[in-house]
């Protein structure tokens, strides 16, 4: 699997600019928003899923999105979903819970695991995600980001979760 410091030789590797900044372990959104505040941009949840058909989802939105996970399987063309056991989660992206994050795609080669980013987030610059721990937030520019996800080759659908939320 690989590390932090992979996940920035990658970003070297790319030119992608990137900002990190240390801090106690955060396990859920809500915590830490003093660090937060010293960071621009989009902040992000992660939700590491699965489907009944056994299909893996990982859903990154800003944190004050309401990700209904009733109304989700059908906007994404998946079958119910429920929360993917932290196995799995170590076993395709690398990471334990608390630390989920889009930056563990990087650990998918085998693209197990389906990306779907919210449409707030997809338009927030910089994004904020962990960098495959806890202990510190890493920012990239949007358009980094995306150059990331088009290097390991994942092209996640946009959704709107406000507009899920109201239907």
């Amino acid at each position: 699997m690989k590390t932090r410091d992979d996940l920035f030789a990658l970003f070297d590797a790319l030119g992608i600019a990137h900002r990190t900044l240390e801090h106690p372990a955060v396990f859920r959104v809500g915590e830490g928003d003093e660090i937060k505040a010293s960071l621009p941009g989009g902040h992000t949840k992660n939700l590491f899923l699965k489907d009944a058909k056994g299909q893996l989802w990982l859903v990154s939105a800003l944190q004050d999105a309401r990700i209904d996970l009733k109304a989700l399987p059908r906007a994404i063309g998946a079958a119910r979903l429920s929360f993917g056991s932290a196995e799995l989660m170590q076993a395709t992206l690398g990471v334990t819970p608390g630390s989920v994050t889009a930056f563990g795609l990087i650990n998918d080669a085998n693209h197990r695991v389906r990306f779907v980013l919210d449409a707030g987030l997809a338009a927030s610059n910089p994004v904020n995600f962990h960098p495959l721990t806890n202990t510190a937030t890493t920012a990239i520019s949007q358009a980094d980001f995306r150059r990331l996800l088009a290097a390991i080759g994942v092209e996640p659908p946009i959704v709107d979760f406000d507009a899920l939320a109201e239907a």
